[in-house]
């Protein structure tokens, strides 16, 4: 049996064993995907052993990713630029990361908003964490020049420095000066999850034209989308980010390719 798991601490949350689950019934693999919680102490440990843990590869959450891209033997080339890891898999005894956080982002944009980067133009991150550095890095690389802004300021200077010329930096509260000639909008803080505060942006300033997106997808329609909403915008909530970024790891560990179905969507959507 292929075994794989997600790891972090806490992981209870994950909805990953749901994901991969229904991928392993589908394909009637003799596989399994389940839950690691491993307590700070002990995660530099695991890391180093995990070639010896029975683990074909796993998935990395918070608040493990950085520490997940420095155990790694071998990293993908975003990896070596982010500096985080959510995909591991062993090969020749060897760990192995990447970070698949910014293929979930954008496939789940080419799925539900077809179109959305055929003219890219300016993007406006809001947050200057982990998972911005995965859509910034893919807004990048599908030709956006990027504007990144934070409650603190060095955190998005050091995250838009990796982007000489093709990103930059400005402090959370000048937001609505830059969405005003924003073609896509997207928040990356945890802000508007389960009612945990709202984002100070006047939708009123955004071009007709513009596409917004929310990475939180609990609740699927988050304060800061049902605002771009009421505004007419196009939106783009965050589930199919999670669900698209599992599908190469699962392609690695037990060696079939799945897709993000209707059926997947509304099985993971009960479960929120």
């Amino acid at each position: 049996m292929i075994r794989a798991a997600v790891i972090g601490w806490p992981v209870s949350q994950s909805r990953s064993p749901l994901i991969h689950g229904h991928w392993l019934t589908t394909f009637g693999i003799d596989g399994a995907y389940g839950r690691q919680a491993i307590e700070p102490d002990r995660i530099d440990g695991f890391f180093k052993g995990f070639a010896d843990s029975g683990l074909a590869g796993g998935n990395v959450t918070i608040p493990y990713k950085e520490i997940a891209a420095r155990a790694a033997s071998h990293r993908e080339p975003v990896v070596e630029r982010i500096g985080a890891a959510n995909t591991l898999w062993v090969e020749d005894g060897r760990l192995c990361a990447d970070n698949t956080d910014g293929t979930g982002f954008v496939a789940n944009l080419d799925e539900r908003a077809p179109g959305w980067d055929a003219a890219p133009g300016e993007a406006l991150v809001l947050g200057a964490g982990g998972a911005a550095s995965a859509v910034v890095d893919a807004l990048v690389d599908r030709g956006f020049t990027v504007r990144v802004v934070n409650r603190t300021l060095s955190r998005a200077e050091a995250l838009a420095g990796r982007y000489p010329g093709r990103a930059s930096a400005a402090v959370l509260s000048e937001a609505n000066r830059y969405a005003a000639t924003a073609g896509f909008i997207v928040n990356t803080t945890s802000l508007g999850m389960k009612g945990d505060g709202a984002i100070d942006l006047d939708m009123r300033v955004v071009p007709g034209s513009t596409v917004v997106t929310d990475i939180v997808y609990v609740p699927l329609m988050t304060p800061f989308l049902a605002g771009a909403a009421t505004r007419g915008l196009r939106t783009v909530d965050g589930l199919g980010m999670l669900l698209h970024q599992a599908v190469p790891g699962f392609a690695r560990w037990f060696g079939r390719q799945p897709t993000v179905t209707a059926e997947l969507r509304a099985l993971i959507e009960a479960d929120l």
